[in-house]
């Protein structure tokens, strides 16, 4: 089992960046480096001394596309996507609301 963790730490410290930033593609005469928002997570546990149990692990990974970065001549933008956008925005706007109206309630007591 520790193996298999050490592994899995070796690996995923080298995904990083290019989990983020896909490959150059060229359309045209312009350039596009496509941009993610990446997310991993993995647990394992061992149930060690009690009877019938078992040791197990997992993990998961989701990635969201945010936009490219376009490069036309010398200039270089980024292009946000809007759906992905609005979809990562949304959740965290309504977590933030969230919190801060119980801050604002805790602090009038």
């Amino acid at each position: 089992m520790t193996n298999l963790v050490l592994k899995l730490a070796e690996n995923a410290r080298s995904v990083g960046v290019r989990s983020a930033y896909g490959d150059p593609i060229q359309v045209e005469g312009v350039t596009l480096v496509p941009v993610a928002l990446v997310q991993y997570g993995f647990g394992g546990g061992d149930a060690g001394e009690t009877e019938g149990g078992a040791a197990g692990g997992g993990g998961g990974g989701m990635s969201v596309p945010i936009g490219a970065y376009v490069k036309t001549g010398n200039t270089v933008r980024f292009d946000p996507n809007v759906v992905s956008l609005l979809v990562v925005a949304i959740p965290f706007v309504w977590v933030a609301g969230h919190a801060l109206s119980r801050v604002i309630r805790a602090l009038k007591k």
